[in-house]
């Protein structure tokens, strides 16, 4: 296979997580009779670029088309969201004159606020299912993948964009060069592509493993980014790690020829990550095998827990945690069913594990010992939700890093 980036040949293998099924093609009861379809899940690294890639990519239509995953299920996410809307009206002065669009929109979570401050939005959302949820909240949505004839539908009915914005989507894009020239034609001429990514730095630094899936072909780090946009004449001028997905960064990218100024955070990050050895594959080697390490000692942690005949439950269905599971061995014999606050995940099965998805409900009639967060990102909005059943003595365990009772 040839990098995304650079199509350099000469890549490296450095971690497999197996051959697993999608994370999110979660099954019907119907479904458990049948072969579930499974890839490789496997990272590389391209010694001239740098970036961190998969060695397979399964086909988008296969990943998107029908999708699961909501980003308003989570009030931490819908703050979150409101938050950067809020931060790119007021830092770059948008108005009811201005053009804002969302590429991999889901159901609005981002446009709705922009909504708020008058600004013009349409998001652009592959997954029919999802863009009929957006559509139905009031938001102009394009039911199709983000290409040349759906720019020319966007500036035929706003014009061009003051921003474009793309959050956790430019991982799960193949063909990133077509996408960033698309950018450049549906920008003004001082318009800014704003992205967010996992940063794999953080994946790196907090044994966050659990963020590779088939769904994420790239993991960015920011010295990547910076060759891939000055490759299409394009910067980046500002940059902000937060905390999303247990690590993530913003990057705020303009065209080579725009006035605005780069900012020092661009330079800081660049310097920091060359301390750390981003540009050389010994990081990456050792990163991959300390994720077996971590592997051995969380299942080692729940099965002392299956043998002194305790009953663990799950919470959180998000694709990090059926890589988690699906790495780690641990299925039926170990978590009895998975809580998930989704609506559209509840009543299937988890993909590879076949453990049943249910609601909160559950909780209820069939109390567990303990509680593995899955979807540890959103650890504090869990533990608020299940107060009442830590009081009844129920313990909650964080998979990553470490094992841990929290």
């Amino acid at each position: 296979m040839k990098c995304r980036i650079c199509k350099n040949e000469d890549l490296k293998k450095f971690l497999s997580l197996g051959t697993t099924p999608l994370a999110n093609s979660f099954l019907s009861k119907e479904d458990l009779s049948k072969e579930e379809k499974k890839f490789p899940l496997e990272l590389c690294f391209c010694k001239r670029c740098k970036l961190v890639q998969l060695t397979y990519i399964v086909p988008s239509e296969e990943m998107f088309s029908d999708y699961v995953y909501l980003s308003s299920t989570t009030k931490t996410f819908q703050k979150h969201f409101a938050d950067m809307a809020e931060d790119i009206t007021k830092d770059f002065g948008l108005n009811e004159k201005s053009v804002a669009v969302d590429i991999g929109s889901n159901d609005g979570i981002l446009l709705k606020p922009f909504q708020k401050f008058n600004v013009k939005v349409v998001g652009v959302e592959p997954a029919a299912n999802v863009a009929k949820i957006a559509e139905d909240n009031g938001i102009e949505t394009i039911n199709d993948f983000f290409n040349e004839n759906v720019v020319s539908e966007i500036i035929k009915r706003k014009g061009k964009a003051d921003v474009v914005t793309a959050n956790n989507v430019f991982a799960h894009i193949d063909d990133i060069d077509s996408v960033i020239e698309n950018v450049k034609k549906l920008l003004k001429d001082e318009g800014i592509y704003v992205i967010e990514i996992q940063y794999f730095v953080d994946t790196i630094e907090k044994m966050t493993f659990d963020n590779v899936y088939h769904e994420h072909m790239s993991y960015y780090t920011l010295t990547s980014l910076d060759y891939f946009f000055k490759k299409h004449g394009m910067e980046i001028f500002r940059v902000k790690r937060i905390d999303t997905h247990g690590g993530s960064l913003r990057v705020f990218a303009k065209r080579k020829e725009s006035s605005r100024e780069i900012d020092d955070s661009v330079k800081d990050l660049l310097d920091y990550e060359k301390k750390m050895g981003v540009d050389g594959f010994n990081l990456y080697e050792e990163y991959g095998r300390k994720v077996y390490d971590v592997r051995k000692r969380l299942v080692d942690y729940i099965r002392n827990i299956k043998r002194e005949g305790k009953k663990i439950a799950a919470y959180g269905a998000p694709a990090k945690g059926n890589t988690l599971l699906n790495f780690c061995g641990i299925g039926k014999g170990e978590i009895d069913y998975i809580i998930e606050d989704n609506p559209l995940k509840q009543k299937l099965f988890a993909p590879g594990t076949h453990i049943p998805v249910v609601s909160s409900k559950m909780l209820n009639e069939k109390l567990p010992d303990y509680i593995l967060i899955l979807a540890w990102n959103f650890a504090d909005e869990i533990l608020s939700k299940t107060k009442n059943y830590a009081e009844k003595g129920v313990k909650f365990i964080i998979p990553l890093p470490e094992a841990r009772i929290i």
